[in-house]
């Protein structure tokens, strides 16, 4: 106010009690959000540098939740390939039994009737024995058996008519034996001559290893289905797909991270098994090895990322913390310090109360003189 006119000392006294309080107002700021500097204000240079280093802390942080995605993408990835392997040892099980599959023998059991051939001709004294759709003609030498004797020539006849067909006799009864499983009848126009017959129809390999074959191509339908269903977050690297991890904010630091189709028709190559033979299950066991060296190897190799973005996250972090750390150093207060402060600031104050009040002591001296 112009119209009042103090003393230089009473000037001095009130001049430093409004430093005092605004240095008193500055310190119980800095105490209550912990900040030395809280705005541009206080120091501009300090305050950028600060938001700068935060702000790419911010960045990196947001980077290392993409970062988490990516490995938990390459675990699914693991995880699918451990259960592939799973299926493909149950199927290579499956195709070693299959190797080990052998036909069962069918025997027919024949009681040959005493028949009288006497002047028969040759075409008269024929049968016919039909093994897996395939018919074999015996003629009988001679007119004239007895039901034993006649046994003893059908098994000499046969001979070795029938591949894999084995004839035993014992008194009248004849007994066939195919090794191949397939199916026996007797026929022909020597058909009378047996009597009750009785058979056991056996398998043959093929039809031994038809219930593996099913259990091998069901295996193989699930591998298909495990790679489709091994996806994270819409990525699925066991079906084709890719990912790129990004590791800095511009980009230009990243993992890019091929997928496979792991099907059993795509990198897999795992045909449709049809056991018909040692060679075709031999074929199936050698493809079902070439595939488990191909997830091995791709099992590494996912391995490998998985440990490269592990450590790229590990380092992120502690960039972060040292981002974090520069900021702070510029900007947060120190509580111990700035506690003191607030202490001898509040003693000055309070000494500078009684100063102020020991300079208006002369002028009330006056106003006493007056009075």
């Amino acid at each position: 106010m112009g119209g009042i006119t103090l003393t230089s000392a009473v000037r001095s006294n009130l001049l430093s009690l409004q430093n005092t309080a605004s240095l008193l107002e500055t310190t119980q700021n800095r105490l209550a959000t912990g900040l030395k500097v809280s705005s541009a204000l206080d120091n501009p240079q300090s305050y950028f540098t600060a938001q700068g280093l935060n702000n790419r802390a911010s960045d990196l942080s947001a980077l290392l939740d993409d970062s988490s995605l990516g490995v938990q993408t390459l675990r699914a990835a693991d995880e699918g390939i451990k259960g592939i392997q799973k299926l493909v040892d149950q199927a290579k099980s499956v195709a070693n039994q299959a190797l080990q599959a052998k036909a069962t023998d069918t025997t027919l059991d024949a009681t040959i009737s005493a028949t009288n051939l006497s002047g028969a001709s040759a075409g008269a004294r024929t049968f016919t024995i039909v093994a897996g759709g395939t018919t074999s003609s015996v003629v009988i030498d001679a007119a004239d058996y007895t039901a034993a004797e006649l046994a003893s020539e059908i098994k000499s006849a046969i001979g070795s008519t029938v591949s894999g067909l084995t004839v035993s006799v014992s008194g009248a009864t004849a007994s066939l034996t195919l090794d191949t499983g397939e199916d026996l009848e007797i026929g022909g126009t020597l058909a009378s001559a047996f009597g009750t017959t009785s058979s056991t129809n056996g398998k043959t390999e093929t039809e031994n290893r038809a219930t593996y074959q099913t259990d091998f191509n069901d295996l193989r339908n699930q591998i298909d289905q495990l790679a489709g269903d091994a996806s994270f977050n819409g990525v699925n690297l066991l079906n084709g797909d890719s990912l790129t991890v990004k590791f800095n904010e511009d980009g230009s630091s990243k993992l890019a991270i091929t997928g496979k189709t792991f099907t059993a028709a795509g990198d897999l190559s795992i045909s449709e098994a049809a056991f018909s033979d040692d060679d075709s299950v031999n074929s199936a066991i050698t493809e079902l090895n070439a595939a488990t060296t191909t997830l091995r190897k791709q099992s590494s190799t996912f391995g490998a990322n998985l440990s490269v973005v592990q450590n790229r996250q590990d380092f992120s972090k502690a960039l972060i913390n040292v981002l974090q750390t520069g900021a702070g150093n510029l900007t947060l207060a120190d509580s111990n310090e700035e506690s003191a402060n607030l202490l001898a600031l509040q003693t000055r104050q309070s000494i500078s109360t009684q100063t102020l009040s020991l300079a208006n002591q002369a002028e009330q001296n006056v106003l006493s003189l007056i009075r």
